[in-house]
């Protein structure tokens, strides 16, 4: 009977998996983390690779529905290469890997691992054999007219989400670039106040906070660390009674401490809902590129989700 379902049929195929989809993610997450996880891109309770998956899966064994073990390797196989498609792609789109199987063993590039592809061989033999006949027999007992109604409906209604965390997910990725290029800027700063240090005299010597702070590599705790530096070479008798040089330049510095600091402040205030939320419904995604500022995002978007929980 697969090769006579229609369009419609195969939408609401695909929506029914995405949602089956979700509650197996965001359970397993969410008892993992001992907290509820909105597991996912997408903030709906929808994950569209499941349901991709399912509907790669349904047309990769339809050769095989009466061979248990061509039904494992094939569909195994065709959700394992769209697995690793799809990953290479939201990382190479958004800097971003959603998932990483970096850490398990037969791994390739951390984009698919053996295990996982069984996992996925097993699931193909469950959705053939157990899953989706009743899925069919739901979908093509409804109203032709109800049935065309609710594909319309959800198409609308995931399309404007999807829409939404893919811009949330690109708006990670400006900020991510803009974080990075900013703690470049700090540690250039820092590097030239050290040298204004050096040449003013023996009078200045960085307190223990500023010492400590030397390899932090947050850029909240570089901006910290440069704040300090200004403020203990403007005090410094040495720079002082110097050439107006290192104060024309002080002051320099102070300005571009002061537009990253906004810059910081501009970060924070851009973290809105759907940019934390994809933060927070992704606990175990990493960044490659950008993994010191990925961390102190998503420790930016807690604190940020926290403080508005208190308001409230």
């Amino acid at each position: 009977m697969t090769y006579q379902y229609t369009l419609v049929d195969w939408l609401l195929f695909f929506y029914i998996y995405c949602f089956i989809g979700w509650c197996i993610e965001s359970t397993f997450v969410s008892v993992k983390k001992k907290k509820f996880v909105n597991r996912g891109f997408m903030r709906g309770p929808f994950l569209p690779l499941y349901g991709s998956g399912a509907v790669i899966m349904l047309f990769a064994t339809i050769p095989f529905r009466n061979n248990i073990l061509l039904i494992f390797l094939a569909g195994g196989l065709a959700a394992t290469v769209l697995e690793y498609i799809t990953g290479v792609c939201m990382e190479a789109l958004f800097k971003v890997r959603y998932w990483d199987y970096s850490k398990q063993p037969f791994n390739f590039q951390g984009h698919i691992c053996l295990g996982t592809s069984i996992a996925w061989g097993m699931l193909s033999i469950a959705l053939v054999k157990i899953i989706h006949s009743p899925v069919e027999g739901l979908v093509l007992s409804l109203n032709h007219t109800f049935a065309l109604a609710a594909a319309i409906v959800l198409s609308v209604l995931i399309a404007c989400d999807f829409i939404l965390s893919f811009k949330a997910a690109l708006d990670i990725r400006n900020m991510l670039e803009k974080m990075t290029r900013a703690k470049e800027e700090l540690e250039k700063m820092r590097t030239r106040l050290d040298a204004i240090a050096a040449f003013s005299g023996p009078g200045f010597a960085p307190d223990k906070t500023q010492k400590s702070a030397i390899n932090s590599s947050s850029l909240g705790e570089l901006l910290e660390n440069v704040r300090e530096r200004l403020e203990g070479l403007a005090q410094n008798e040495s720079v002082k009674k110097n050439t107006s040089q290192f104060r024309e330049e002080l002051e320099r510095l102070k300005d571009q401490y002061n537009e990253q600091r906004e810059k910081r402040s501009d970060l924070n205030r851009h973290l809105g809902f759907f940019r934390r939320d994809l933060l927070k419904g992704q606990p175990t995604a990493t960044s490659r590129k950008f993994k010191e500022a990925y961390e102190e995002l998503k420790a930016a978007a807690e604190e940020k989700r926290k403080k508005e929980k208190h308001d409230k």
